[in-house]
């Protein structure tokens, strides 16, 4: 534990002149943007950012290859197993499974990320993902397969909330964006992945087994480059300032931490950026451990405001729903390579990848707001489109295919990238941890809800409908955008805190 001396007199750091409703500019480097700056190398930097975005590829390769292995399962000549005659419900099972693990995975998230640390929960991730993906692929019936499902799903929970946190207080603040929203950019490349890997082995016998298999290498690589990385030197500096470990020996740790995520770059200007991060952490008042009902009061409600709304509305928007479509779209247009739904899921994966590679190249140089009001501004005219195409345009079928087309390209400008990169910045540090597994349960809460009722709900109002519903959502998520969500663009984690909450 800290010794009496060394915690208050850090803490006093910012709290001089508070009291007094005057802050001096020595005790307010954040809203002067008075902080060194940060030297890195672009080399050290990859390293960082590559094996916790592994978790982002697993997950998206998830998708891909479970669309293809469904398929392949209830074959009577190519699953390889007696057992292929599965209803529904069954086949509903199996490609829900690890959506509902992931809820389950947010969930512990919320009581154990903060005593694991980031770097800890991702190798529990990568451990999960490779106990669910070799009992999943060995599975000798349908239980053992669902709870391989389930167990991947832990996984993904778990990534999905360590890896936007690790990312976030690791990278230097000029590219912390680009590194971010390139997570983003690994998801689709998994779902491109799991889709070509898996229109490969669907026409082999047990290829299901070999598309889930496919994911243990990387599985291993993730959990191993995360045993090399260093501890994040932010949730080490939080540690050090709440009294959880010695300060002075938590402080020489995140120093050795930051000097090995920048590299040579760094020199001498480690232990300055240490002692900043501390006094601007003290300054904002990160000593005091979050409780649960200071989680809705204060800066800490409105981080949570927008961390939530963004995920919620990235999924009520009805993204899942719009590429269930996607399918019958083109076919109507009379596309013969959509006969084959495979073929379309790569078309439209590929087209994810470049406009999330568009958003990754541009995000800190436009900021966060513009692509959110922008792309979704695009999205509102794509629904509309569609809604219209069901209900009065049905032989204009090149109306519902340049909507498509529009939706998932906007989608992928705004809420796909921008909505992770967000929640990993506007969290308070000592309420991040708890904070980010809330935003990934409404994130994997909704995209169930809105997954489980766009069946129901096509039945009772028909797509076009329902698709006007979507545009209507998301003229709401423009307003919301508008009103509530920060610009972020070229500020430290601590910057934020103070500047936008």
């Amino acid at each position: 534990m800290a010794s009496d001396h060394e915690q208050p007199g850090l803490s006093s750091l910012g709290k001089v002149g508070r009291s007094s409703g005057e802050i001096g500019p020595e005790h307010e480097p954040l809203i002067n943007g008075i902080h060194t700056s940060e030297s890195y190398s672009a080399s050290t930097a990859i390293l960082p950012f590559l094996f916790p975005a592994l978790g982002g590829l697993l997950y998206g390769y998830d998708i891909g290859a479970t669309s293809c292995a469904t398929i392949s399962i209830e074959s009577a000549t190519l699953s390889g197993i007696s057992w292929y005659d599965l209803s529904s419900v069954e086949v509903g099972l199996i490609t829900s499974g690890s959506l509902y693990g992931a809820l389950i995975g947010s969930v512990l998230a919320f009581n154990i990320a903060d005593f694991l640390g980031r770097r800890r929960e991702l190798i529990m991730a990568s451990i999960m993902y490779l106990v669910g993906a070799l009992v999943t692929a060995f599975a000798p019936n349908l239980v053992v397969m669902v709870i391989g499902r389930f167990v991947y799903g832990i996984g993904i929970g778990l990534a999905m909330h360590a890896a936007p946190m690790y990312i976030a207080e690791t990278a230097p603040s000029q590219i912390r964006g680009i590194l971010i929203s390139l997570k983003e950019f690994f998801i689709v490349l998994g779902m491109v992945a799991g889709y070509g890997i898996g229109s490969l082995l669907v026409e082999t016998v047990s290829g299901w087994r070999y598309m889930y298999g496919a994911s243990t290498p990387l599985a291993v690589i993730m959990g191993i480059g995360m045993c090399w990385l260093p501890a994040s030197p932010r949730w080490l500096l939080l540690r050090a300032i709440q009294g959880k470990g010695n300060m002075q020996e938590l402080r020489e740790t995140a120093v050795c931490c930051l000097c090995r995520l920048r590299g040579q770059s760094i020199g001498d200007s480690a232990s300055q950026q240490v002692d900043e991060i501390l006094t601007e952490l003290s300054y904002v008042g990160e000593e005091k451990e979050v409780t649960l009902g200071e989680i809705f009061h204060g800066k800490c409600l409105k981080a949570m405001i927008i961390g939530a709304g963004l995920v919620l509305f990235q999924q009520i928007t009805g993204q899942p729903s719009v590429l269930y479509y996607a399918a019958s779209i083109l076919q109507s247009a009379g596309f013969s390579a959509a006969s084959d739904a495979t073929r379309v899921s790569i078309l439209l994966g590929l087209l994810k990848l470049i406009m999330t590679g568009v958003a990754v190249v541009v995000v800190d140089r436009l900021g966060r707001r513009p692509l959110l009001l922008g792309g979704v501004s695009g999205m509102v005219i794509s629904l509309f489109l569609l809604g219209s195409y069901y209900l009065f345009l049905d032989d204009l079928a090149a109306i519902a295919v340049v909507a498509l087309l529009l939706y998932v390209g906007c989608y992928q400008l705004s809420f796909g990238p921008i909505g992770w990169l967000m929640i990993s910045e506007v969290f308070p540090l000592r309420l991040r941890g708890r904070g980010l597994s809330v935003a990934v349960l409404v994130n994997f809460g909704a995209n169930a809800l809105v997954t489980f009722a766009f069946s129901p709900l096509k039945a009772w109002l028909g797509a076009g409908i329902v698709f006007y519903v979507f545009g209507v959502i998301a003229i709401l998520s423009l307003v919301f955008i508008f009103f509530i969500v920060p610009e972020t663009k070229g500020l430290t984690l601590e910057e934020i805190e103070v500047k936008c909450l």
